[in-house]
C-alpha cells in the first residue's frame, strides 16, 4: 500500500524500500492456546476482551493513550492545530477510524506514520463523520466503540480521572514479541535503556514510533536543534564518535588512568592527579603555541583541577548509593554519548529523518562503541550517570542525579531489563 507520493522520501534525501506492513495483523491464537502479547498493556486488553469488560478496556486506554495512522505527506503539511487522520469507509456507509496501543504498532513505513493521542484528545480530534472507533483491529485484543457524543464524553471523563502526563515514564518496558534476536542490534538497543526507562518506552523495539511522529519531530528539534535529515546525520555521527560531551571530561579521567598501576585507574593521590592534569595541559599548550600566561588558559587549568574534585565526590556518592562497588571508579564517560546515540538513532527514525537501514546500522555502532569502552552494564551505567551529572547536576545531587539513579537500580534489578537479559560482552561461540 502506498500512502504518499514516491517523490516525498526523495525530497527528504531518504531512499528506502517500500513494504506492505501498514497496519498490524496478528492472528488470534488457536483454540485453547495462550496468546503472548507484545507487552503487559496488550495482555491486559486481551484479558478484558475475553471477559467482555469494555469499560475497563477504555480505562486502560485512558491511562496509556493510543496511536492513529496518518499519511506522511499530510502529517508534514499539518499545522499545529490540524490533526489529519486516515479513516476507513465501510460497506454499510459508516466510517471507522483505527487506533492502536504502542506494543502493536507495525514496522515503520516510508509513507505512513502514527501519531499519539490521549483518549481525551482523541475525543476532540476524531473527525465528526467517524461512526466507529476500532482499537487494535485485526489482533487478538481488538475492541470496537461507537463515537457519538455520549461516548466521547465518557472518554473525556476517563482522561481527566486517569491520565497523568508524567505517569508513563520511569518503568522498564520490554517487548515479548517483535524484538530482534540476541546480537549487536539488540545490544545497541540496550545501550539506550536509561532514556527508554525515563520515557516509559520499550527498550527493545527497533521499529520506532516513540511519542508519535509529531512528538518525535518536536523532541529532537527542542532538545537537540535537529530540524531535518542533515541535522540528524551530523548529530548522530557526533554522538557515536564521542564528540558531543566536552573533551576535557575524559582528559581528566585519562590522567588518573596514567597514574594507576597498569593503567587500571582506581585510587590515586588527588594532588598527583591534579598535578598531572595541569602538566599535560601545559604540554599541549606549548605544542599549540598558547602563552603560559594566557588568562583563558589559566582559567582552564583551574577548572580542570576543580573537575578532579567533582569526579571524586560524585564517585564517593555513587559508591554510597550502590551505583559503584566499594572500590569502583569511572574510567570513561563515553556512555553518556553512546546511550544518547542509541536513542538518537531511534528518534531520527521516528521523525523520518533516518532510513530503517541507517537506524539499524547506528544501533550496531553504538553496541561496538560500548563494548570497546566498558566491560559490563554496571560500568556503562556509571559512566552514563557521571556524564549526565557533570552536564546537568552541578553537584546538587538533585533530580538530575536521583532520576538516573532510579533508572540504574531498576535496570540492574528488573528481571526483564536488558541488563539482566542481554550479555554485555560477546558470548563465546
Amino acid at each position: 500500500m502506498r500512502t504518499a507520493s514516491g517523490d516525498d522520501c526523495q525530497e527528504q534525501g531518504v531512499h528506502e524500500e517500500d513494504h506492505e506492513e501498514v497496519f498490524p495483523f496478528v492472528p488470534a491464537p488457536e483454540d485453547g492456546a495462550r496468546w503472548t502479547a507484545p507487552t503487559d498493556v496488550e495482555q491486559q486488553l486481551y484479558r478484558l476482551t475475553r471477559t467482555g469488560n469494555a469499560y475497563a478496556y477504555l480505562r486502560t486506554l485512558a491511562i496509556e493513550g493510543v496511536y492513529y495512522p496518518v499519511r506522511l505527506d499530510e502529517a508534514r503539511a499539518a499545522g499545529e492545530d490540524e490533526f489529519p487522520m486516515l479513516t476507513v469507509p465501510l460497506g454499510d456507509g459508516r466510517v471507522a477510524a483505527q487506533v492502536y496501543t504502542a506494543g502493536l504498532l507495525p514496522r515503520t513505513h516510508p509513507h505512513l506514520v502514527y501519531e499519539y493521542a490521549t483518549l481525551g484528545a482523541l475525543a476532540g480530534i476524531l473527525p465528526g463523520d467517524v461512526d466507529i472507533l476500532a482499537v487494535n483491529a485485526a489482533t487478538p485484543c481488538e475492541e470496537y466503540f461507537s463515537t457519538d457524543d455520549d461516548e466521547r464524553e465518557t472518554w473525556l471523563d476517563l482522561h481527566h480521572e486517569l491520565f497523568e502526563p508524567d505517569g508513563l515514564g520511569d518503568r522498564v518496558v520490554t517487548r515479548r514479541t517483535g524484538a530482534p534476536p540476541p546480537g549487536p542490534l539488540l545490544h545497541g538497543l540496550a545501550c539506550g535503556a536509561h532514556l527508554c526507562f525515563q520515557n516509559g518506552d520499550a527498550w527493545n523495539t527497533p521499529h520506532w514510533h516513540g511519542s508519535g511522529y509529531r512528538g518525535e519531530v518536536g523532541r529532537i528539534a527542542a532538545g537537540w536543534g535537529v530540524h531535518g535529515r542533515d541535522d540528524w546525520r551530523s548529530t548522530q555521527e557526533r554522538l557515536l564518535g564521542l564528540e558531543v560531551s566536552p573533551w576535557h571530561w575524559d582528559f581528566v579521567l585519562d590522567a588518573r588512568l596514567a597514574l594507576a598501576p597498569g593503567g587500571r585507574g582506581g585510587h590515586v593521590d588527588p594532588q598527583r592527579w591534579r598535578a598531572l592534569v595541569e602538566a599535560e595541559l601545559r604540554a599541549r599548550a606549548r605544542e599549540n603555541g598558547v602563552p603560559a600566561d594566557d588568562p583563558e588558559f589559566a582559567d582552564m587549568i583551574a577548572d580542570l583541577r576543580t573537575l578532579v574534585g567533582e569526579v571524586l565526590r560524585y564517585e564517593a556518592r555513587f559508591r554510597a548509593d550502590g551505583l559503584l562497588p566499594p572500590d569502583g571508579f569511572v574510567r570513561t564517560i563515553a556512555a553518556w554519548d553512546i546511550g544518547r546515540g542509541s536513542n538518537m538513532a531511534r528518534w531520527g527514525r521516528g521523525a523520518r529523518y533516518a532510513t530503517e537501514a541507517e537506524t539499524l546500522a547506528a544501533l550496531e555502532r553504538a553496541s561496538k562503541a560500548a563494548r570497546d569502552a566498558y566491560g559490563s552494564w554496571e560500568e556503562f551505567s556509571a559512566g552514563y550517570v557521571l556524564g549526565r551529572c557533570l552536564h546537568f547536576d552541578e553537584e546538587r545531587f538533585g533530580s538530575w542525579y536521583t532520576e538516573v539513579l532510579d533508572a540504574h537500580r531498576a535496570l540492574t534489578g528488573d528481571p526483564e531489563s536488558p541488563w539482566r537479559t542481554v550479555p554485555f560482552t560477546d558470548e563465546p561461540g
